[in-house]
């Protein structure tokens, strides 16, 4: 009898799959026959790729619901926002509300500022003495998170955002994320309570986060909007500061 890969023992099927990159097991493996079908489908399959990857510790305390989910959504975990440092100037953001002296972008720390945690972030944004507002709208399905995604497993959704004033002069930040439907109903919403800071702050930068969890079926975009605005109403760009934003689907957590 000629020895083939089907022959083999199952793990070592499974080893040698493993190799094999996750598009071409879901479209080209899976139809070669039944063997190789049921093998693709097993959890066993899809933690070994995740620990490949270093998606997933051989130690975690336990496992995810779905292996093949978990090692998907891991693979494509990334900030969902494009330009959220203001690297690309204001490419990308819908500028919804442009008041004094518009939006600008300046490079860290700025005048009356503080340095960013992170030295690969060099710019923000910054508003002016009337309302500041921009928004992005993300589609899951064009980032690749397909309908029955969403729908069944609603992996969470990480929201997370930077804001500081000035020491010298007092501003407003606000924020607002919405999960929308295909007809842009919201499905959920993260809308906190307006943030004054006073004049003569410490200038330091703060991070707001948020996940939602269990929003529902239905969802399929994501938009994000923050501002703000001095409260001194000086001309020019005093008012809040924003950068490093993220929006990111989270794989379930191990530990």
């Amino acid at each position: 009898m000629a020895l083939t890969i089907s022959n083999l023992p199952d793990d070592v099927i499974v080893e040698i799959l493993s190799l094999v990159p996750a598009a071409q097991l879901i479209h080209s493996c899976k139809l070669v026959c039944v063997l190789w079908k049921n093998i693709i489908d097993l959890p066993t399959l899809w933690k070994r790729k995740s620990q490949q990857e270093g998606f997933a510790s051989k130690a975690c305390k336990r496992n995810p619901h779905d292996w093949r989910t978990f090692y998907f959504i891991s693979k494509k975990k990334k900030n969902l926002l494009k330009n959220a440092c203001a690297d690309e100037g204001l490419d990308s953001w819908t500028i919804q509300e442009n008041g004094g002296n518009g939006w600008k972008t300046e490079t860290l720390p700025g005048n009356h500022g503080r340095t960013f945690h992170d030295p690969q972030v060099l710019k923000y944004f910054v508003t002016s003495y009337g309302e500041c507002k921009k928004s992005q709208i993300i589609d899951l399905k064009q980032e690749g998170y397909w309908e029955e995604l969403m729908d069944e497993i609603q992996p969470e959704i990480e929201i997370k955002d930077w804001y500081a004033a000035r020491h010298d002069c007092g501003c407003q930040y606000q924020l607002c994320v919405q999960l929308l439907s295909q007809d842009y109903i919201v499905c959920q919403e993260f809308h906190p309570d307006l943030v004054v800071f006073e004049q003569w702050s410490d200038a330091e930068w703060r991070e707001i986060t948020h996940r939602f969890r269990n929003y529902g079926p239905g969802v399929r975009y994501i938009c994000f909007q923050h501002g703000g605005q001095d409260t001194q109403f000086w001309r020019g760009w005093y008012g809040v500061r924003l950068t490093g934003s993220s929006v990111t689907v989270m794989p379930e957590e191990l530990m």
